[in-house]
């Protein structure tokens, strides 16, 4: 991917001097390009209030809104203890195998938060072809992917517990895994969980979908 970043005046200074410094080679944006393992997919922070019944809101998230993140132009603030940047990514190449990391723990100095937010996700067909760089989406034939593996979290971030969603590609079922127990599940239960880890299988145009979702 490309890495654009951008660094920031610190935000208590004057006006003037913000604008003055923003005109130093320091301060202009800078582009590598770097390999990655894996997405890490930022959520939005999960609001407070609750409902008519006080029950708190699990807020849900489309997985195409998380992904903009490496379109080229959303741009992310990101702070160190002396300094701010902007950066913003771009996919150039993309791989036989996607693994996305949804980013649902903090850590602060005291304690571990865990967002609950619920991703929307679709099991098949995923065109990932827009967060491409234009010049080389023509290099790319295939750029759709289908869902092979999810694994949740459930429960708090020190007491929580994992589940595994795994496809069997001979017959295109979905099972579930947890410690020593499986048993199937239905396509379009998997998108009702707390996301965690996904790995997903760019589709070759010799395949056909046998997922039945």
């Amino acid at each position: 991917m490309r890495i654009f970043t951008k660094k920031l005046p610190h935000p208590d200074l004057p006006s003037e001097e913000k604008a003055q410094l923003l005109q130093n080679s320091e301060y202009q944006e800078r582009m590598v390009e770097s390999t990655f393992l894996y997405l890490t997919l930022d959520l939005p922070t999960a609001p407070l209030y609750k409902d008519e019944k006080e029950q708190l809101i699990i807020p849900q998230v489309p997985l195409f809104s998380i992904l903009a993140k490496f379109n080229g132009s959303t741009e992310k603030e990101y702070k160190t203890y002396k300094e701010n940047f902007l950066k913003r990514f771009q996919l150039t190449r993309l791989p036989p195998y996607l693994i996305f990391c949804i980013k649902r723990f903090t850590k602060n100095n005291f304690f571990v938060e865990k967002n609950p937010t619920i991703v929307n996700f679709p099991i098949t067909n995923v065109d990932l072809r827009e967060y491409l760089s234009e010049e080389v989406q023509a290099a790319h034939t295939h750029t759709t992917y289908d869902l092979i593996a999810n694994i949740v979290h459930d429960g708090k971030p020190s007491e929580g517990s994992y589940r595994i969603h795994v496809l069997h590609h001979g017959t295109g079922k979905w099972y579930e895994l947890q410690d020593l127990q499986v048993t199937d599940i239905l396509p379009q239960m998997i998108t009702l969980s707390e996301a965690y880890i996904q790995i997903w299988k760019r589709r070759e145009e010799d395949e056909t979908n046998q997922q039945g979702a």
